[in-house]
């Protein structure tokens, strides 16, 4: 059986996983990915956890473990290049080039990109777009990120940056945004920004005043709030989706794809999120695109999804 490796990169911590043919993750390793300022001790580290998995499946298997290659799902990865470029959240600074030093490791194919490329091509080799040719996916979470599968490859553009759709300006002037602009999508829909919204809301309803507890909220407590009929919470996910669904739609009229698909910790309050968001994006969508594109959540295991995308990266050098 033939297996990959896919490594999810964060700014906390780096998963690794030992993924077969049909999807098992079959081992799991984990380093701090904060507990290095060099690329060299990082990618060494990195390298001893996945030839001890290889080498604990090739003891399980009784033979070699052919391994297809490296996949790498990364903050600011660069899949033209093999590089994650200065990126802002890890310890590790500058333009690291991820190919060169695990060569010196293993001589397999290495294949990186950002991490929001990496959920949408798993969803399209392992999850529910599996036989879509056309697709977008959604993370939503600390940010907003996304993949644009058009013909079956992901769209990486001339620099290899396509598909930073949760940075879209959605309001004009609006809220200040991580990457230096104003009004971006990310500052609406991601965890932050939908407990700014509900902050927002409820200083309005109590006029202007805010108790020492809504600094600790987060958009998990704003969806349980929801589900027990919160108004104020029902409020914030009813403006969320309304602004998701406007971008969501938006969109559709440039890759008109089969499917939209949301995945990350806030898509997960469902119905408060997604009833409104179905609507809105009803509403907002161009009429000769009416019926074309589902809303879809990820078949793919939240606990899963970064290893198996990073991983489903292999397949587009086969």
């Amino acid at each position: 059986m033939k297996y990959s490796i896919g490594v999810d990169m964060g700014g906390t911590n780096t998963d690794m996983g030992l993924v077969s043919e049909n999807g098992n993750i079959v081992l799991r390793r984990n380093i701090p990915t904060n507990a290095y300022t060099e690329l060299e001790p990082y990618v060494r580290d990195m390298m001893r956890e996945i030839k001890g998995m290889v080498e604990e499946q090739a003891a399980r298997d009784g033979e070699a473990v052919d391994l297809e290659g490296i996949g790498i799902g990364a903050p600011n990865g660069n899949f033209y290049t093999g590089c994650v470029d200065n990126a802002p959240n890890l310890t590790i600074k500058g333009v690291l080039d991820f190919g060169k030093e695990i060569h010196k490791y293993l001589p397999v194919p290495v294949v990186l990109s950002n991490d929001a490329n990496a959920a949408a091509y798993g969803e399209y080799v392992y999850g529910g777009a599996k036989g879509m040719k056309h697709f977008i996916m959604f993370t939503l979470g600390t940010g907003v990120g996304s993949g644009i599968v058009v013909d079956g490859k992901l769209v990486h553009g001339s620099t290899g940056g396509a598909g930073e759709l949760g940075h879209n300006i959605l309001v004009p002037h609006g809220r200040k945004c991580s990457c230096g602009r104003e009004g971006c999508l990310e500052t609406y829909t991601s965890a932050r920004g939908i407990v700014q919204t509900y902050c927002e809301l409820k200083a309005s309803d109590e006029c202007g005043v805010l108790s020492d507890e809504l600094k600790s909220v987060t958009s998990k407590m704003i969806g349980e709030l929801a589900h027990q009929g919160d108004p104020i919470a029902l409020k914030t996910w009813e403006t969320v989706a309304d602004q998701l669904g406007m971008a969501m739609a938006n969109s559709v009229t440039f890759s008109a794809p089969e499917a939209i698909f949301l995945m990350g910790g806030p898509t997960q309050v469902g119905e408060p999120l997604l009833k409104p968001l179905r609507k809105a994006f009803e509403k907002y969508l161009l009429n000769i695109y009416a019926g074309s594109c589902q809303i879809r959540m990820s078949e793919l295991k939240a606990n899963e999804v970064a290893i198996l995308g990073a991983a489903a990266l292999i397949k587009m050098k086969n």
